[in-house]
């Protein structure tokens, strides 16, 4: 079985963020090689073919962008992009109904990002953590031990408190110095008009902006046996609901929720990807290599 199909839950069975990431990202990077024909012209001479277990900061991700195929150059050039992960640590990411709740799902997928960015790319990366206040920021940076110092950084984070996208919006446009890519990860348990609002202006800078929704199966479609009262993580508020109720109003309201956000980042020139929390990462990484080779 490829590493790249290993699920969330298996995930949570291996012991730190960092061989976490390693696997997902090793696992990622080998299955996209599809083929040992090199289809080049000659100006790609000095590349050879990837093999699992080559070293990462060879590979040319601009021949990536442009084939989707991997190969080891002898040379590397210096990079121009930065990375910052937002990752929201409010009360809500606490949920989980299997063995990976939405904040742990959330820490796989930005340690996940971060090795790729550092060891596949030498990407400056940085981390915010947030509810309604900033918790935690790592600037942007390619210095030694910079990974160990971001995975630590999302090891740390507690979901506490409810979220408020305004104030790290306003604090990262504050110290933002350079362009770059900017992915916000959050189960975004706000209203669609209030969250693109408040990011939209990110993109003003000149950044890729994306957002990763992670949500648990349940939160979409969740499993009553019978009448359940639910707690807000956030507010603390109650509500009593029946098994009808979760089966049609409640589905119609969460995708309509789903189909308004999702319209609203596209039209503003943002990313939007619904990630749910018992499905590989493969689809987030894939998205931020895009972005990367977009730029060059």
């Amino acid at each position: 079985m490829e590493q790249r199909f290993l699920s969330p839950a298996v995930l949570a069975s291996i012991s730190g963020l960092e061989l976490i990431a390693k696997t997902v990202v090793d696992g990622f990077v080998a299955g996209l090689h599809r083929s040992p024909d090199f289809g080049f012209s000659q100006e790609f001479a000095e590349y050879q073919m990837y093999n699992p277990g080559d070293d990462l900061r060879h590979v040319d991700w601009n021949v990536y962008a442009r084939s989707e195929r991997l190969y080891l150059k002898r040379f590397r050039g210096e990079t121009n992009s930065m990375l910052t992960i937002l990752l929201d640590a409010s009360n809500s990411m606490q949920f989980g109904s299997h063995q990976v709740n939405k904040m742990d799902y959330a820490r796989y997928l930005a340690a996940s990002l971060f090795y790729l960015a550092i060891h596949g790319q030498r990407d400056a990366a940085g981390l915010i953590t947030f509810d309604d206040e900033i918790r935690n920021y790592i600037r942007p940076s390619t210095r030694q031990g910079q990974l160990h110092r971001l995975l630590a950084g999302l090891e740390q984070a507690e979901a506490r408190a409810r979220t408020d996208f305004s104030k790290p919006m306003r604090y990262f446009q504050e110290f933002l110095k350079r362009r770059g890519m900017v992915l916000i990860v959050s189960d975004f348990w706000e209203s669609p008009d209030s969250v693109v609002r408040t990011i939209e202006p990110l993109r003003y800078h000149g950044n890729e902006v994306v957002l990763f929704h992670v949500l648990d199966p349940e939160d979409v479609k969740p499993k009553l046996n019978g009448p359940q009262i639910l707690v807000d993580l956030e507010t603390q508020s109650q509500l009593e609901v029946t098994p009808d109720y979760s089966k049609k109003e409640y589905r119609e309201k969460i995708e309509a929720h789903l189909a308004d956000l999702r319209d609203r980042v596209q039209a503003a020139g943002m990313g939007y990807y619904l990630l749910m929390t018992d499905r590989p990462l493969d689809a987030a990484l894939r998205e931020y290599l895009s972005l990367r080779g977009g730029r060059k």
